[in-house]
């Protein structure tokens, strides 16, 4: 072991999955207990975790039907990417003091055994851009746009829920792969944020009627149309492709509290008269190649390509549905993270 094992276990606060929600999760979702976290055995470490991220996917963890990865099981603790620092350890890549980040779900510390555990550099960017632009959104906006939408610089390129931890990345990618990028969003101040990082265009999905808008902005077309967003927004993209346009799914982020299954795009013919394709992809997929990604968004961001922006809330595990609920109407711009400020002290 590469440190001693404390005497006695680890004290932590930790929300688990009580019951599966109908609609928005609200108060009969969660329980919040206190537990013992095992001190860590040969090849284990366990983290304090000083960050969590807050992501639209998590909605879709909590139902019980097959998808891409395995809903949280009832009693579990609740799955969350999440930044800390090792505080024991039997493990030979992990030493105390290292920080890290990984799936330690929502809990004030982890036990681990190094699988899908990163080292990060608080040198490079902060904990929260660790979980933004340097994490998952990161990577989904990277490989989506590159990989699945295939663009091409002198493309024409439509980014939904663009203010969020993803669509934010996506615009400036494309803007620095020398593309036309139009944002939607909801709100003047985050329509106002994306002209600031240099969206060509910016429709208010709030104030304005965004078919008229983007035919406007775009009147010949669009070339990519990553969505995050489906429902009228959806169809609204696919009312305005141009040939051979190719439509990334990434989400569908105005459906995931509905109680019944949305109605389908309306509009789906337009593929076939545009010839062209509509494509879903899961961003664990091209895990292998995150080293990649991390390194292009990491220089983009310190030559200020692409500026990440993160809106941390502070606060403790406790404070993890409320900020999970606020994620859906909007109180961010960027990333959204829950800093864990407000702790009990371990006991180990």
């Amino acid at each position: 072991m590469t440190e001693s094992a404390p005497a006695a276990p680890f004290t932590a606060r930790q929300v688990l999955l009580n019951q599966r929600p109908h609609g928005y999760p609200d108060d009969t979702t969660w329980s919040v207990v206190t537990s013992e976290v095992p001190a860590p055995g040969d090849g284990q470490f366990v983290v304090r975790v000083s960050h969590l991220s807050l992501d639209p996917a998590m909605r879709g963890w909590l139902n019980d039907f097959s998808s891409y990865i395995p809903p949280v099981e009832i009693g579990a603790v609740m799955r969350a990417g999440a930044t800390g620092t090792v505080v024991a350890s039997g493990h030979p890549s992990y030493a105390v003091g290292d920080t890290v980040a990984g799936s330690f779900g929502v809990t004030e510390y982890a036990l681990s055994d190094g699988r899908g555990v990163t080292h990060i550099d608080l040198d490079t960017c902060g904990a929260p851009t660790w979980l933004g632009a340097l994490g998952m959104p990161g990577m989904t906006a990277y490989f989506g746009l590159k990989d699945v939408g295939k663009v091409q610089p002198g493309d024409t390129v439509l980014v939904s829920g663009a203010a969020g931890a993803v669509g934010s990345v996506v615009g400036q990618i494309a803007k620095a792969m020398g593309c036309t990028v139009i944002g939607i969003a909801g709100g003047p101040d985050k329509c106002a944020w994306l002209s600031e990082i240099g969206f060509d265009a910016v429709i208010d999905y709030k104030a304005e009627k965004v078919l008229p808008r983007l035919r406007e902005a775009a009147p010949k077309g669009i070339d990519v149309f990553f969505d995050n967003v489906g429902g009228d927004i959806l169809d609204a993209g696919l009312a305005n492709l141009r040939r051979g346009a190719r439509v990334v799914l990434c989400g569908a982020i105005s459906a995931y509290n509905e109680t019944s299954l949305p109605a389908g795009p309306r509009r789906y013919l337009s593929l076939l008269v545009y010839r062209a394709t509509m494509a879903g992809f899961v961003v664990f997929d091209y895990e292998d190649r995150y080293p990649e990604a991390v390194e292009a968004i990491a220089g983009w961001i310190a030559d200020g390509t692409v500026v990440a922006r993160e809106t941390v809330l502070h606060g403790g595990v406790d404070d993890f549905p409320d900020a999970l609920l606020g994620l859906f109407s909007g109180v961010n711009t960027g990333k959204l993270v829950l800093a864990l400020d407000d702790r009990v002290p371990s006991a180990g």
